[in-house]
């Protein structure tokens, strides 16, 4: 189904691989829809619970294709609305999955692909991983990753690295939000399955609460309103099948039904 992309399953993990080694797994409209899409069908596949974004070759993603970004120069402003509008819809469709997403990250990713990388809800990086929002540098913005972005590594780091875009080591990216984790490059894989390990314990309609309640709660001054939204999402949980599922589970000693073999 798809041309810059392949989807490999394992279980309930889905790996989504960006598969334009030759060309650093950059972006452009193809890559864009096909990852759009994928997101979108992972999500409604009930048998996955975990998607994992890689990308083939020596780098995670180096962003926005220099051919695609030429094409772009010599558009009007619609065509460039557009490609924008196309771009900012993948990112988000990618962090809004219902799903956990982790970001394997095992090269370059520069610009738009430290943006897929701030779009997952984790991020796992090779000590050989380098990051940047190298934007400036072209003489535009890190507009559509921003978001993203920012919500990583908050306001003031941002006003650093988007300007002077620098590159940033993964040890550094571990730092300031970006990753999560930082291991050797032998060592990705296994720090990935750790993880993946981890999530598949939870439930999976709680984790999407979870994810729903962060986006609700962050950022928010808790007053009335805050405390009552909250009050309302745990015992609406609470009376759903698998809360009454996990809790009997834990009672009984025994591993709820959403745990495979």
């Amino acid at each position: 189904m798809f041309t810059s992309l392949e989807i490999e399953l394992a279980g309930p993990v889905a790996t989504i691989w960006m598969n334009r080694p030759d060309l650093h797994n950059a972006f452009d409209e193809t890559l864009i829809t096909e990852l759009t899409a994928a997101c979108f069908a992972l999500d409604d596949d009930q048998d996955v619970r975990v998607a994992v974004l890689a990308g083939r070759g020596k780098s995670f993603s180096a962003g926005a294709d220099l051919n695609w970004m030429k094409r772009a120069a010599n558009n009007g402003i619609d065509d460039n609305l557009n490609d924008a509008r196309a771009l900012a819809t993948m990112l988000r469709t990618l962090a809004e999955m219902k799903k956990p997403t982790i970001a394997r990250v095992q090269g370059a990713a520069l610009g738009g692909g430290m943006g897929l990388a701030a779009a997952c809800d984790i991020a796992v990086a090779s000590t050989k991983a380098v990051f940047a929002t190298s934007e400036v540098k072209f003489g535009i913005i890190p507009s559509a990753i921003s978001p993203y972005v920012l919500r990583a590594i908050g306001a003031r780091q941002a006003y650093r690295y988007f300007q002077s875009a620098e590159r940033i080591s993964a040890e550094r990216a571990q730092d300031i939000g970006l990753v999560h984790e930082t291991v050797e490059p032998e060592q990705l894989d296994a720090k990935v399955q750790e993880i993946v390990s981890a999530l598949l314990q939870g439930g999976p309609l709680s984790q999407a609460a979870a994810k729903d309640l962060i986006r609700a709660v962050s950022n928010q001054p808790i007053n009335d309103n805050l405390v009552e939204d909250t009050a309302h999402r745990i015992a609406h949980l609470r009376a759903t099948p698998e809360a009454r599922e996990g809790i009997s589970a834990f009672l009984d000693k025994r591993q709820p039904n959403w745990i495979g073999e």
